[in-house]
């Protein structure tokens, strides 16, 4: 079969795959999307939830940019939570639990109404290489796909293997086999692979869970949505039970670890630390004779529920004994085995921060296979990879985001500069600016790039700009609005009695005042609406925050934002050790502050590779 000419190929479905393909035709490229199955698009194939601390400022940032993301998990969410709600609002996370059949729905329909999107159902088997460059995949049928560049979004598909104590099953997830053809070939290519693991638990039926005896978990009732566009609730809102692991369960566990998968040596790959399988939890926390569990709908029109909390390798006889031994779920009916699942990865060290490999231009990964974890983790990759291609193959000037600017930045240059020593997850203290990275202010700093590199569509340009028009009156009125403390605390405001007069964004920053108790001072306030007031309140907090950060940021940037020719001679550096030489002659940071965050980089190291630089730019002149 004779494939059409593309500019860029994206290889796999799953989160990271449909966002490259939406990314990659945003931006005009003519793009092709391979997958095995359509119904496989927006699976969600472990917890059917998107969003939390770190991640949810992803899906925002992925929203800000024109992504798929924000949008289907609006369209699917059954339970919507903001956590860490009591803290600031710069490590607030939003998330939801989505109904998995609503989410993959919206994203299957988004798929067959994008322009300028083919979809191909095939396995792609290899990778046509030219000149050491990738330009396209042969599929298992022996057919061609040609492109100026090619996406791999191979999820966990890579000579994947299921764990269920002692039996091994050859798969991606579940139900699907493994990628082994395209796996071998990226070996003989010479790609750094190695392996990870991952988990899941096992899915109960709702109704065999004896609910009443549990706490539950209600929905928030002021939901946080994910999308900016997003103005009500879409589906029907669901309350989760909450259970807890006990003495007994861990018994049964601790006498049964050398069955399980990972414990008994069945598996070599390294498990994400930050979301543990029941069987580390009771190894490592040996103390706590109590662990909680989640018990989360699947969905509004589905029994399955999903036990967060309880991921495992066990054999299914001991995970029936111990999911039988916790409280509510002593007839629990398991419908399927909790498996561990072991596959492939290239170190993300050996990608630009545009993701292309750079043994072999036009090849970029996005997603598990870059040793990251998580849905969003993934579709924010995918958002870069897919952008970075399509500008290539268009001709182009390359895009990066700065760590600065977005949690995006942060994820790409920790992977692309620091590597992975296990599974990759994104949190808040990652982002050394997150006092000015809130989830609540993704579009004010990221759609403007969006619009800039033409991927944002009428829609949201209106409703975007129409936000920024109201916030900058909003400033300009309270700004307007002053007051001595004299004048504030005769309308029952409480201020320091120092003399000063302060505007009304200054005294917006107070930690107990609102709008409301502005408008004693002017009542126009009042008439601000009140997603305009709740925004300004937030940035009248951080603002004195955010200005000393940005100070220190542009001192830092002086000498961080100096550029490293990709030639570099690292190997005459006077007195840089060969393990530093190693590393940046395999990373090839970009910049001095990129080198700066290598694994084992020191000050003095830093000044030797400035100093450097300093004399080449002298030789050069």
């Amino acid at each position: 079969m004779k494939h059409p000419d593309f500019d860029v190929v994206i290889v796999g479905g799953g989160h990271a795959g449909v966002e490259a393909a939406d990314a990659a035709r945003r931006t005009g490229a003519r793009t092709a999307l391979v997958t095995l199955r359509r119904e496989d698009l927006g699976v969600m194939s472990c917890n059917p939830a998107i969003g939390g601390l770190g991640k949810g400022h992803l899906v925002r940032e992925i929203d800000a940019l024109g992504g798929i993301m924000g949008r289907a998990a609006d369209a699917s969410g059954i339970q919507y939570r903001l956590l860490n709600r009591r803290k600031g609002a710069a490590v607030q996370g939003p998330r939801t639990q989505s109904d998995r059949a609503l989410y993959a729905a919206a994203i299957r329909n988004h798929v067959a109404e994008a322009d300028g999107l083919t979809l191909i159902e095939a396995e792609v088997a290899d990778l046509i290489v030219r000149d050491n460059r990738a330009c396209g995949v042969v599929l298992a049928d022996g057919s061609e796909v040609p492109a100026n560049a090619v996406v791999l979004t191979t999820g966990t598909f890579l000579r994947g293997i299921i764990h269920i104590g002692d039996r091994k099953i050859e798969g991606g997830r579940m139900g699907d086999r493994p990628s082994v053809a395209l796996a071998n070939r990226m070996e003989n290519l010479g790609l750094p692979l190695g392996r990870l693991k991952t988990g899941t638990p096992p899915r109960l039926a709702g109704k065999s869970i004896n609910w009443d005896i549990l706490q539950e978990q209600q929905a928030d009732e002021d939901p946080t949505f994910f999308s900016f566009l997003t103005t009500k609730v879409h589906a029907r809102q669901i309350a989760c039970g909450i259970t807890h692991t006990n003495a007994h369960t861990h018994d049964i566990i601790q006498k049964n670890l050398g069955r399980s998968a990972m414990y008994g040596g069945m598996i070599g790959g390294i498990g994400p630390r930050y979301c543990p399988s029941i069987e580390d939890k009771v190894v490592r926390f040996a103390d706590k004779d109590s662990h909680q569990i989640f018990l989360e709908p699947e969905g509004l029109t589905t029994d399955v529920v999903y036990p967060n909390g309880i991921s495992t390798s066990l054999p299914e006889d001991v995970q029936h004994d111990y999911v039988h031994s916790i409280v509510g779920l002593e007839r629990a009916e398991i419908l399927q085995p909790g498996y561990a699942i072991e596959y492939d990865f290239v170190d993300p060290t050996s990608l630009s921060d545009q993701l292309e490999l750079r043994v072999l231009g036009g090849l970029h990964l996005a997603g598990q296979i870059n040793g990251t974890t998580g849905y969003e983790e993934a579709a924010a990759q995918g958002l870069v990879a897919g952008l970075s291609a399509a500008r290539q193959s268009l001709g182009l000037d390359p895009v990066t985001f700065s760590r600065r600017e977005s949690y995006i930045g942060v994820m790409i240059d920790d992977l692309v500069t620091r590597g992975v020593a296990e599974p990759y997850r994104m949190f808040t203290s990652r982002a050394e600016y997150r006092l000015s990275l809130r989830a609540d202010n993704a579009d004010a700093r990221l759609t403007p790039i969006g619009l800039s590199l033409g991927i944002i569509d009428d829609t949201r340009k209106q409703v975007f700009e129409a936000k920024m028009e109201r916030l900058e009156k909003g400033r300009a009125l309270l700004n307007s609005v002053t007051a001595t403390p004299k004048e504030a605390q005769a309308v029952g405001i409480t201020v320091n009695s120092d003399g000063k007069r302060r505007t009304g964004m200054e005294l917006l920053a107070f930690p107990d005042l609102d709008i409301a108790d502005l408008a004693r001072i002017s009542p126009e306030v009042s008439g601000l609406d009140c997603e305009t007031a709740s925004q300004l309140k937030i940035e009248a907090t951080y603002a004195t925050y955010v200005a000393r950060q940005q100070k220190d940021a542009e001192a830092l940037n002086r000498d961080e934002a100096k550029q490293i020719p990709q030639d570099f001679p690292y190997g005459e550096v006077v007195g840089l050790s060969n393990e530093l030489r190693g590393k940046l002659t395999r990373v090839r940071p970009s910049t001095l502050g990129q080198a700066g965050r290598i694994d084992g980089m020191t000050p003095a190291a830093l000044a030797l590779i400035l100093t450097k630089l300093r004399q080449l730019d002298r030789i050069s002149a």
